[in-house]
């Protein structure tokens, strides 16, 4: 398989970058300057792409590769694919799913408890010796919030069980209701706002789900509501949650991802009802690990006529 050319798209993960580079012929994209002439340069020995959350394949790059046979995703999210054009050209789509449900559902109980009890803003009060001065401020309770997920999908019912621990009531939104789930159903993400103390973003971007969480949203969750988002920035309109956390119209917010990442609304920075997170919700040494052998597996399967992993297309 060493002759088989691999896209790397982006930097990701050292473990999986040299797999890939034992394994196959890879071509790291962000390293070229003149992407278009490498592009027509090697366009017929690059056979496969490995993307992630920040760059996949979109349509201009799937037409610069006639050779182009699979699309392997270090992500569960496929929001940088173009899957229609995938499917037009018979391209196989594979993604991670599973191996890191376990990390974000951890991540968003962590936020859910770091935002209602000021868990970094009280380690900041301590490290500034402000509790020699006297005790820190009262907060806020976790055990018994209604906890409303938005998607309920793997990740979405990892948080569900993880909330019924702390005795949390539960209840979602999705596109269809679940008869088989005992958890109350709302056909509308307002309706599940006005309904939960906590609402966690759990669910797929897709043209659908863009700002699903809008000024309606947050108004109906009101000033002592909570916002997680452990799903995709462009899930939430981030202007109207800004000015929502400014103007206290919103109680907090727990965010591990945002709209235009790297960059992070500043206006959040000063504000003690936020905790923020540089999109780290799958980021422990052992799940990249597995979400490595997962890319590293479909990739291998693929080239040997073999059945997928984790097919999506």
């Amino acid at each position: 398989m060493e002759s088989i050319g691999v896209l790397m798209a982006c930097p990701m993960n050292s473990y999986l970058e040299h797999e890939l580079e034992k394994r196959f012929n890879l071509f790291r994209f962000w390293t070229v300057p003149e992407k278009s002439a490498f592009l027509a340069t090697n366009k017929n020995s690059i056979r496969a792409v490995v993307g992630n959350s920040s760059a996949g394949a979109d349509a201009e790059l799937i037409e610069a590769l006639p050779k182009l046979e699979i699309v392997a995703s270090f992500s569960v999210g496929l929001d940088k694919i173009d899957l229609a054009k995938c499917k037009e050209k018979g391209i196989r789509v594979t993604n991670t799913p599973d191996v890191l449900t376990d990390d974000v559902a951890d991540l968003a109980i962590g936020l859910m408890l770091a935002v209602l009890r000021k868990l970094c803003e009280s380690d900041r009060y301590v490290r500034s010796g402000k509790w020699k001065k006297g005790d820190y401020k009262l907060t806020t309770k976790f055990t018994g919030k209604r906890v409303g997920i938005i998607g309920l999908g793997r990740i979405g019912m990892a948080v569900a069980k993880r909330a019924e621990a702390f005795s949390c009531p539960i209840s979602y939104y999705s596109r269809t209701e679940k008869p088989e789930i005992k958890y109350k159903y709302y056909p509308s993400v307002v309706e599940l706002a006005a309904n939960c103390d906590i609402l966690v973003v759990a669910c797929l971007l897709t043209e659908e789900t863009l700002h699903i969480v809008n000024r309606e949203v947050i108004d109906a969750l009101g000033p002592k509501g909570v916002v997680i988002n452990v799903g995709r920035g462009p899930h939430v309109d981030e202007p109207e949650l800004v000015s929502a956390l400014v103007e206290r119209r919103l109680g907090g917010a727990g965010l591990d991802v945002f709209e235009h990442e790297p960059e992070v609304p500043e206006e959040l920075f000063g504000l003690d009802n936020v905790v923020l997170l540089p999109h780290v919700g799958s980021a422990t040494v052992e799940t990249r690990q597995a979400m490595a052998d997962l890319v590293i597996g479909n990739l291998e399967a693929h080239f040997l006529n073999k059945p997928l992993l984790t097919p999506v297309v």
